[in-house]
C-alpha cells in the first residue's frame, strides 16, 4: 500500500495467540517477526483478555506495534464497553478500534502507522503476564447485562448434540443450493450459449478446415451427422471449452459462494467441534474436518491447510484422506452431470462410497500409522451476518484462481491426448492395463486412456468416460476409482511438498491400492 509518499509493504501472517509455537503455521509467523519494520497485532475487541497475552509479547521484543481492536461492533452488541484511553496508556502504543467487514477504522489504522512505537517493557515470566492482563481488564473493561439475542441462542445450541439436526441441515441446505443454482446456470445460461452461439462457429470452421485431418481433430474433434457433441468431440473449442465453462464452473460459483457464507458466518469452527469425536477415530481431532471441506473446493489448499494441524501423523493421515475420498469441486461438477443425469439416487451411491471409505480407511490408518494425535483446542467465533462485499470477493478470487489454473491444463491435456492418439501411444498403455481394467474393474478397455489422464486433470478423465456408452454400474465405477485414484498433477506436486518423497510414495500406494480394491468391490456388487 501507499503510506504518504511511500511504498510498503503488508504481509497478513499465519494466526496466533503466542509467541512459543505449537504448529509450523504459528513458527511461520514467529519467524516473520525478524523481517518486518512494523507489527500491527490485530485483536479480537470482544475477547480481549485473551488476545491481550500475545500483545505483551510483542512489546517485550521491543518492535515497534500498533494495535488494530477489531470487532469493534460486536463490543456494543455485547454489553462490552473498553476505555480506549486506558488502554493506550498501559500499553503504551497506539490502539485503533476497527470493523474490518465494513473498514471502519482502516483509515485511523494507516494514518497511525508512523506513530507505532516500542516501549521499554520488560521480559515478564507467564504468569507475569497473565497478571499484568488481570489488571489490565479490571481497569479498563466494563461487561453490562442484556438478554441473548437469537443468534446467541444458535450459538449455544449448534455445538450441543442438539446441533448434529443443524449440522445435517446445514450441509444438505448447502448440496441442494450448489445443485440449483449449478443447474440453472447450465440449463437456462450456458447450455443456450454452446448451443445456440457457438456451435454455428464451429460448423463453419469445421467446414472450413474440411472436415477432418489433424488440425481438424486437434481444433474441434469428431463432427457426427452435422451436429456438435461437445462432451464427445474432444476438441480444444468443442470439449476443451465447454468441460470447464460449462460443466465445471456452473458447480464451481455456488460452491465457494456457500463456503464463503459458511466461513464468514462462522460456523465452520462449531462443525469441528462436533465433529471431534468422529475425527479421533480417524487419528486426526475435529479441527481437521476444515482442510476436508475445503477439498470439497479443490485438493491443493485444503492439503496446505493440514499445516495447521499439530503433528505430523495428523497431516499425514489428513492428507491421503482428502485425496482419496474427498472429490474436489471439478469433479463433483462432472459427477453431477454425468452421473446424476441417470438418476440422483446413483450420484448418492458414489458419495456414499466414498464416505464409506473415508471412514473405513481413516480408522485403519489410525491403528496403523504411528503417533499422536492431540486434543482439540479452538476458539469459536461468534455468528456474524457475512458482509457480501467480503463474500463476493472471495468468491471472485477462488472462480479466477480456478480459471487460471485450470483451463490451461485442460487445453493442454485435450491436445496432447490427441496427439498421444495419433501416433498409437496410448494403444500401448492401454493393452499393458487392459487385464486389470476389463477384468477386474469391468470398465471397457477404452477407460484405461481416462484412468491416465486422470494424473492430469481428474474431471477431464472423468468426461472422457461420456463417449463410451457405459452402463450404469460402470459409470458409477470408473466415478469412483477416479475420485480415488493417483491425485491430479497439482495435487501430487503439493503432496510432495508437504509430505516428503517417502511419505508421498505411501500415501499414492495407498490411493491406488484403495481404488482398486473398492472398483473391484463395486464391479462385484452392483
Amino acid at each position: 500500500m501507499k503510506l504518504g509518499e511511500e511504498r510498503v509493504e503488508v504481509i497478513d501472517v499465519p494466526g496466533t495467540y503466542t509467541l512459543e509455537p505449537t504448529t509450523e503455521a504459528e513458527e511461520v509467523a514467529l519467524q516473520m517477526l525478524d523481517t518486518g519494520d512494523i507489527v500491527i497485532n490485530v485483536i479480537d475487541a470482544t475477547n480481549l483478555e485473551r488476545n491481550l497475552y500475545l500483545t505483551l509479547q510483542l512489546l517485550e521484543r521491543n518492535i515497534p506495534v500498533l494495535v488494530a481492536l477489531n470487532m469493534w461492533d460486536d463490543t456494543e452488541h455485547r454489553g462490552i464497553h473498553i476505555d480506549l484511553d486506558k488502554l493506550r496508556g498501559f500499553l503504551g502504543v497506539p490502539v485503533i478500534p476497527t470493523v474490518a467487514t465494513t473498514g471502519q477504522g482502516i483509515k485511523e489504522l494507516v494514518e497511525s502507522t508512523p506513530k507505532a512505537t516500542s516501549p521499554d517493557v520488560p521480559l515478564r515470566s507467564r504468569d507475569e503476564r497473565w497478571a499484568t492482563i488481570g489488571d489490565i481488564i479490571d481497569q479498563v473493561q466494563l461487561i453490562t447485562h442484556r438478554h441473548h439475542t437469537w443468534l446467541e441462542r444458535m450459538e449455544d445450541a449448534s455445538t450441543k448434540p442438539i446441533g448434529a439436526i443443524l449440522a445435517i441441515g446445514v450441509l444438505a441446505g448447502s448440496f441442494l443450493a450448489v445443485r440449483f443454482i449449478g443447474e440453472s446456470l447450465i440449463g437456462y445460461a450456458l447450455n443456450p450459449l454452446f448451443n445456440n452461439l457457438w456451435a454455428p462457429v464451429i460448423l463453419r470452421l469445421s467446414n472450413f478446415l474440411g472436415g477432418s485431418g489433424f488440425l481438424h481433430n486437434i481444433l474441434i474433434g469428431k463432427i457426427v451427422g452435422g451436429e456438435v457433441n461437445f462432451i464427445e468431440s474432444f476438441g480444444l473449442l468443442t470439449t476443451g471449452l465447454y468441460v470447464p465453462f460449462a460443466m465445471v464452473l456452473p458447480y464451481i460459483i455456488p460452491f465457494y459462494l456457500v463456503l464463503g457464507l459458511l466461513e464468514d458466518g462462522g460456523y465452520l469452527p462449531r462443525l469441528a467441534v462436533l465433529m471431534d469425536t468422529i475425527m479421533h477415530r480417524l487419528g486426526l481431532h475435529g479441527y481437521a474436518i476444515i482442510p476436508t471441506l475445503l477439498g470439497l473446493g479443490c485438493n491443493v489448499p485444503a492439503i496446505l491447510a493440514t499445516r495447521i494441524l499439530e503433528s505430523k501423523r495428523e497431516r499425514f493421515i489428513a492428507a491421503t484422506l482428502i485425496s482419496i475420498a474427498i472429490p474436489c469441486a471439478a469433479l463433483q461438477a462432472m459427477i453431477f452431470g454425468l452421473v446424476g443425469q441417470r438418476g440422483w439416487q446413483y450420484v448418492a451411491i458414489v458419495y456414499g462410497t466414498l464416505f464409506v471409505v473415508w471412514i473405513i480407511l481413516g480408522t485403519i490408518l489410525n491403528r496403523a500409522v504411528k503417533g499422536f494425535s492431540p486434543e482439540l483446542l479452538i476458539e469459536i467465533p461468534r455468528y456474524r451476518l457475512p458482509s457480501w462485499r467480503t463474500v463476493l470477493q472471495k468468491l471472485w478470487m477462488r472462480v479466477r484462481g480456478f480459471l487460471v489454473e485450470a483451463i490451461p491444463i485442460i487445453l493442454g491435456a485435450v491436445a496432447v491426448i490427441n496427439i498421444l492418439y495419433a501416433v498409437g501411444v496410448f494403444n500401448t498403455v492401454t493393452n499393458f492395463a487392459t487385464p486389470v481394467v476389463t477384468n477386474f474393474l469391468g470398465l471397457p478397455r477404452e477407460a484405461v486412456t481416462a484412468l491416465a489422464v486422470g494424473f492430469l486433470r481428474k474431471d477431464v478423465a472423468l468426461g472422457m468416460l461420456a463417449p463410451l456408452a457405459l452402463s450404469t454400474k460402470q459409470l458409477i465405477t470408473g466415478s469412483v476409482v477416479l475420485a480415488m485414484f493417483f491425485p491430479c498433477i497439482a495435487t501430487f506436486v503439493v503432496l510432495l511438498r508437504e509430505l516428503g518423497v517417502r511419505n508421498m510414495f505411501k500415501s499414492a500406494g495407498i490411493m491406488i491400492t484403495a481404488a482398486l480394491l473398492v472398483g473391484g468391490i463395486l464391479n462385484l456388487a452392483l
